[in-house]
């Protein structure tokens, strides 16, 4: 059991360094802005890659992850050495078609590497699923937290190549420290038909079978479409926002003190709206918290100026990050516990395609309209959920 709680420990900072990095990256997008002279539509093409890399690989991902159990530590690995060398090639990039490929490796490494992650969690604790996962998911909101604050300070010092060239190191001491920490654990004895879940002895055919039943005779389609919306919907803000904040003469240390802002509220929205979820439904504390979204964005777009901007900032916490765990929620309650790792990933695919039109839309409205438009453009997206999300039927009977 000590073991058991070593991993647990081990993926809690390995869910943290994914995000913590992915969050700095945001306060950084101003500084490589400058560097390459780019304008706001390649730094929205530079995100879009990101989204449909993701998309595209986690499906195959997660069938890989399934396919070769018994190496799921080499798979973990691997990721987070992937991880840090996308980094790596950023910090060295002399060119910006270079971010590119930096940009391929992180998305794909980060994509494959929590579905197996959550696997093995779930395996190693099969009583007490709910509680592992949120702590692993406690793991990202505290990397969201601290990575932009501790850039933001960083950056007055440092120069943005020097801060992800010091980063790389932290992805592959949680590299080093998950293989020799898999060495050490017990075989896992739980046979396949015992999973929660999992199709006795299914073979990838059934599961794609059952997959399309479920997708033809649920209105699960409409909640992968929210989810889309949702996605695209915080692509745009992570880049725009700081992009935005820069050129309004937000210092580096500002920017990154907002988005710690941003996501801390969350820490502690996130297990409330998820608890309400439970008591009362999905759709009673969904479609509120994605309508509030809206108003806020609108709200952003007209009144964010000055302390204003502050303000508004820490409200759009209590829901822009607590709305996704609840569509997976939804997800979960209506395929029943048939399939669930792979409604799981075609929501991520769908999810990440949808997500990568956002950034290329947004650069063009910021670049020829302004941050206003693009705020707009956001807040009419969460609407569109809301009101999807609102006419989708969920019963689980």
């Amino acid at each position: 059991m000590k073991k058991n709680l070593s991993l647990l420990l081990c993926f809690f900072f390995g869910h943290a360094v994914f995000h913590f990095m992915g969050q700095s990256f945001a306060v950084l997008l101003p500084s490589i802005q400058e560097t390459f002279l780019v304008t706001p539509v390649q730094i929205g093409a530079l995100i879009t890659v990101r989204e449909i890399v993701s998309g595209v690989v986690s499906l195959p991902g997660g069938i890989m992850s399934d396919h070769f159990g018994r190496q799921r530590a080499l798979i973990l690995t691997i990721c987070l050495v992937l991880f840090a060398g996308g980094w790596l090639i950023i910090s060295f990039a002399p060119a910006y078609s270079v971010l590119y490929l930096g940009m391929l490796l992180i998305a794909a490494a980060s994509a494959v590497w929590h579905l197996p992650s959550l696997i093995e969690l779930g395996t190693r604790f099969p009583d007490k699923r709910g509680t592992v996962f949120a702590i692993h998911g406690a793991g990202g909101s505290t990397g969201d937290v601290i990575g932009p604050i501790a850039t933001g300070m960083l950056l007055a010092y440092f120069s943005w190549r020097d801060i992800l060239t010091f980063y790389t190191v932290l992805p592959l001491v949680i590299a080093v420290w998950t293989f020799l920490l898999f060495n050490g654990l017990p075989r896992d004895k739980t046979k396949p038909e015992e999973k929660r879940g999992a199709l006795p002895q299914a073979d990838t055919k059934e599961q794609l079978r059952v997959s399309w039943t479920i997708l033809k005779t649920t209105d699960i389609w409409k909640v992968n479409i929210v989810a889309g919306l949702r996605s695209m919907c915080f692509a745009v803000l992570i880049t725009f926002l700081p992009i935005h904040m820069h050129d309004s003469g937000f210092s580096a240390r500002s920017i990154g003190f907002h988005f710690g802002l941003l996501w801390a509220i969350g820490l502690f929205a996130s297990p409330l709206m998820g608890y309400l979820s439970d008591q009362f439904g999905r759709k009673i504390v969904l479609v509120p918290a994605l309508l509030y979204s809206s108003l806020l964005v609108m709200a952003l777009a007209f009144f964010g100026k000055g302390v204003m901007f502050t303000v508004l900032i820490i409200l759009l916490g209590l829901s822009i990050r607590s709305d996704y765990s609840l569509i997976n929620a939804t997800i979960i309650d209506m395929v029943k516990g048939r399939v669930e790792n792979t409604m799981l990933g075609i929501l991520s695919f769908s999810r990440c395609l949808m997500g990568a039109a956002a950034p290329l839309i947004a650069g063009v409205l910021y670049q020829y309209s302004g941050m206003k438009a693009t705020l707009l453009f956001v807040g009419l997206l969460f609407l569109a959920a809301a009101i999807i999300f609102g006419w989708a039927n969920l019963d689980k009977r």
